[in-house]
């Protein structure tokens, strides 16, 4: 459901006097996304991280082949393995470099693996900070190509002697100065609140105008519970004499532990920094307003040193778009970000939307209203002053969120960043892992949800053709391993001359006068069925070559309006052991319409094009359920792995059926989440023009947009009401499954 937030002006104040409607007001600052900040069991030294930079630059460089691989090139991955390997077999690291290797070319393992090494060599990023607290914290921050996008910042405790510790880095250490965010205490806190585990610690915001000692009065006013210790009194102030500008901070606890002003959750921080400088005319400091130049220095926090980093060619940039949380209280997060920052709700996904089996969650994006204002591509992709932060509760003792929350506790599930081109970005990715040993997997999307073949689908497709003919195409489909797999998933590197020499003599004699006669549109049928579902949402938009890349990188796609949303989620990122619950990375490309339309301030002769909206694409409504469909079919498959290593029948025939459930759910609720999206563009779009007629006077357009309006509302709430059935379907096929094992 979309919350356009139009009724929250209604809202009255009778009773209330001037004095307590400002008290119940947020305070009147504005944030951008500045950065992340993750605590990790172990870094290694600078040198480390910066000598695999240098080798992953050179063999770019040097290499004979192109960038990344295309489907032309099918020899691509095992030729640039085997440069790899030469480059690398004389280098004091090639022990480990080779370990990963050899586990690559087997199955590669995400647990265990450092994530610095994994952001460099999988996904581009370079380390372009650091500080060093000798016996206290290291930390290292990473970007990606554009300096002003995403940031991650990593700490780990520095439990190294002497001789591990670079000299370099040595030379680094800043004096006498300390500085509380790099503070050994605060990752012991965050490890005792979270299970000892690694994760993602704070989300940090800058701010570009207004005041942050506002905002702290402002939580000491509401939720003075949620202040550290270090921050009850006041804001932490650095100067920062090379640079000659001083920093701010304030750090906040995010959650409570369970209702809104109750025990207060130690272990997430928000963290907001703002940058000040000094005034010429009275020695005070004032506020760096300039939201233009927000970020143009890259180093987010006091106490990081600039490091120089190379990029290559093969390096995309990356930018925040939103954070995602699971929680105990949804509502008591959404109310107090409203309360301190003004953030509001902007998208609520519903029960049924996010149902996978028994397991039930909530989610609401909430966010502040930026000045997004863009009619450039480019401009919108690198904008960071639009925040959204998804917030995720679960409804059901069963399922991720759930298990999240139990097992480490409320926090940060997932970072997600904007690209440009993300089935590029996702191959370089994927490419690179295989060459290297090096980086990161994605989420197993099932071949169904990009479409299958069978003798249904094809009938579908050629109207005109007879049964008989259409059963010998798909018996001859099935015959051969080369064309279609078991699940009816067609071959993704299948070529039109290498299906039409399969089925050439596999096609019985009693059809084949109509085979050879339609044998085109039957061999652009069976092609395009690898993506059939995609092609009903996009049709001619996108080339053959884009889909099958985004049926190869396995990347969602949905849809709303004219805006395209792509969207792709890593592995489980520092994770020790199979299973465990840990956050994953998620990447998206936003498409967003390029139309024109009448300038309201000129003619109707005159055009001009549509300003993006920020969020263009929505949050992937169809690709929710996917998700969390996704992530429980991961957990089945490896009860069958796991079961089949035990040699237990009867387990992997009950795993085998949980995969099967979960499967069966994401193709029944497709369609319907389509339906759901459809109708929630055509409310939006027509609420929209309602208003516009309204604005213009015209109050019959203005009633026929009313009309549609209600029209489209009433086929979301329909079609939700069949979400919600396919949802209790699938729950009770699973509560009966478990409740028959447990007879057992």
């Amino acid at each position: 459901n979309n919350n356009n937030n139009n009724n929250n002006e209604i809202l009255g104040s009778q009773g209330r006097t001037n004095h307590e409607e400002e008290e119940n007001n947020p305070c009147d600052v504005h944030v951008c996304f500045s950065h992340v900040h993750l605590y990790t069991d172990h870094l290694e030294d600078i040198s480390t991280y910066k000598s695999l930079e240098e080798k992953l630059t050179s063999f770019v460089g040097n290499s004979s082949t192109s960038s990344y691989s295309s489907d032309d090139d099918k020899n691509y991955v095992q030729e640039r393995r085997s440069e790899w390997k030469s480059m690398i077999q004389n280098n004091e690291h090639a022990s480990n470099y080779h370990q990963h290797q050899e586990e690559e070319e087997g199955e590669f393992q995400t647990q265990n693996r450092d994530i610095v090494k994994q952001l460099i060599a999988g996904l581009g990023f370079r380390i372009t900070g650091m500080n060093y607290s000798p016996g206290l914290t290291k930390s290292i921050l990473l970007t990606t190509k554009d300096l002003n996008g995403v940031k991650f910042v990593v700490s780990t405790l520095d439990n190294d002697t002497d001789n591990d510790i670079d000299r370099n880095t040595k030379n680094n250490v800043d004096g006498d100065k300390t500085y509380h965010h790099f503070d050994a205490e605060n990752i012991r806190l965050f490890y005792k609140s979270h299970s000892d585990r690694q994760g993602i610690a704070l989300l940090a915001f800058q701010i570009t105008s207004g005041n942050i000692e506002d905002l702290h009065d402002k939580y000491k006013q509401m939720h003075p519970k949620l202040l550290p210790k270090d921050y009850e009194n006041s804001v932490l102030t650095y100067y920062e004499s090379g640079e000659g500008t001083t920093m701010k901070i304030l750090e906040v606890y995010s959650y409570y532990k369970n209702e809104k002003g109750g025990d207060v959750d130690q272990g997430t921080k928000l963290r907001f920094v703002q940058r000040v400088e000094k005034s010429i005319k009275n020695d005070d400091y004032d506020v760096k307003v300039d939201e233009e130049n927000i970020g143009r220095d890259h180093v987010p926090l006091p106490g990081l040193r600039p490091v120089d980093a190379t990029y290559d060619e093969t390096c995309m940039a990356a930018y925040c778009d939103h954070w995602v949380s699971n929680v105990i209280s949804r509502t008591g997060f959404i109310e107090t970000l409203e309360e301190t920052l003004g953030f509001t709700p902007k998208v609520d996904f519903n029960a049924g939307i996010v149902a996978a089996g028994e397991a039930q969650i909530e989610s609401t994006v909430t966010g502040n209203d930026s000045k997004f204002r863009f009619q450039e591509e480019s401009l919108a992709l690198r904008d960071q002053s639009q925040v959204y932060l998804p917030i995720n509760n679960a409804l059901s003792e069963v399922g991720h969120v759930h298990g999240f929350i139990k097992e480490i506790g409320q926090g940060i599930q997932h970072i997600a960043s904007r690209v440009d081109d993300l089935p590029a970005f996702v191959q370089r990715a994927n490419d690179f892992r295989q060459i290297t040993g090096e980086g990161l997997t994605f989420l197993n999307i099932p071949r169904s949800y990009y479409g299958i073949f069978s003798t249904t689908y094809l009938r579908n497709e050629l109207k005109d053709l007879s049964e008989d003919c259409a059963n010998s195409v798909s018996d001859a489909c099935v015959r051969s391993s080369r064309i279609m797999s078991s699940n009816g998933a067609i071959n993704i590197d299948l070529t039109n001359e290498k299906l039409e020499e399969q089925l050439e003599c596999s096609i019985s004699s009693e059809v084949k006068n109509e085979y050879d006669c339609n044998k085109d549109e039957i061999l652009n049928a069976i092609l395009r069925s690898r993506y059939h579902n995609l092609y009903n949402l996009l049709g001619e938009n996108l080339s053959e070559e884009t889909y099958l890349s985004i049926v190869r990188n396995k990347i969602l796609v949905d849809v709303q309006g004219n805006d395209l949303l792509f969207q792709i989620f890593t592995s489980n990122i520092l994770q020790r052991n199979v299973g465990d619950e840990s956050p994953f990375l998620e990447f998206i490309q936003r498409v967003c319409s390029s139309s024109i339309s009448d300038d309201p301030g000129t003619s109707t002769d005159t055009t001009c094009p549509v300003e993006m909206k920020a969020g263009c694409g929505g949050f992937g409504i169809r690709n929710f359920l996917t998700l969390f469909l996704s992530i429980e079919v991961g957990k089945a498959m490896l009860e069958v792995s796991q079961a089949k290593e035990r040699h237990d029948a009867d387990a992997v025939t009950l795993a085998e059926r949980k995969v099967s459930i979960f499967t069966d759910q994401l193709n029944e609720a497709n369609p319907i989440l389509t339906a759901i999206a459809d109708a929630m563009t055509e409310e939006g779009n027509a609420l929209n023009a309602m208003q516009e007629a309204t604005r213009k006077g015209n109050r019959e357009n203005a009633e026929s947009f009313r009309k549609a309006m209600e029209a489209a509302s009433a086929a979301k709430n329909a079609n939700n009401e069949k979400l919600m059935d396919c949802s209790m379907k699938y729950n009770n096929l699973m509560k009966n499954l478990r409740t028959a094992t447990n007879l057992n």
